[in-house]
């Protein structure tokens, strides 16, 4: 049995904001770009080369609204998702097409820098990305505990590790 599951993830820095849209039915649609640096050491001259590749992501709903209202250009991210190949034909009849990343996941590295993040509550059905559509609003800040007792860690769905 064949896997024809293709992943991928890149690390790199946007190359411009991300550009949010939305189609005629109210999907938001984000895209960025992401220029990915390699370095190495030639073995002939041992000099550092380097090689940069430019990439187009799109995300979509609820991770395009987080994404344009979270990060810049310049800001160094790790996307994961999968290569999809997106074709069409201009006004003068030509044939283009294009290799994007359709992301699954967008974050900031933390390898250089630090991040604050915020959890975001939709409205609309699906509480984690099932379609809902409004516009994000800040989750409400949890009560305080009472003093001297144990931390509770329902206000965010997981237990300790």
């Amino acid at each position: 049995m064949a896997n024809n599951y293709n992943a991928i993830t890149v690390v790199g820095n946007l190359t411009r904001d991300p550009e949010l849209r939305y189609t005629p039915s109210g999907a938001s649609k984000a895209t960025l770009g992401m220029a990915v640096n390699r370095s190495w050491r030639n073995q002939q001259s041992n000099e550092w080369e380097e090689q940069t590749s430019f990439f187009n992501v799109v995300c979509w709903r609820d991770l395009a609204e987080n994404v344009s209202s979270s990060l810049h250009k310049g800001m160094r991210v790790v996307v994961t998702g999968r290569l999809e190949q997106r074709s069409w034909e201009t006004e003068q009849g030509e044939k283009r097409s294009v290799v994007e990343i359709v992301a699954d996941e967008v974050g900031p590295s933390l390898r250089f820098a630090t991040a604050e993040v915020h959890r975001t509550e939709r409205s609309g059905p699906g509480e984690f990305g099932g379609g809902g559509g409004g516009a994000p609003r800040p989750a409400p800040a949890p009560a305080p505990a009472p003093a001297g007792a144990a931390p509770s860690y329902d206000e965010y769905g997981e237990e300790p590790f």
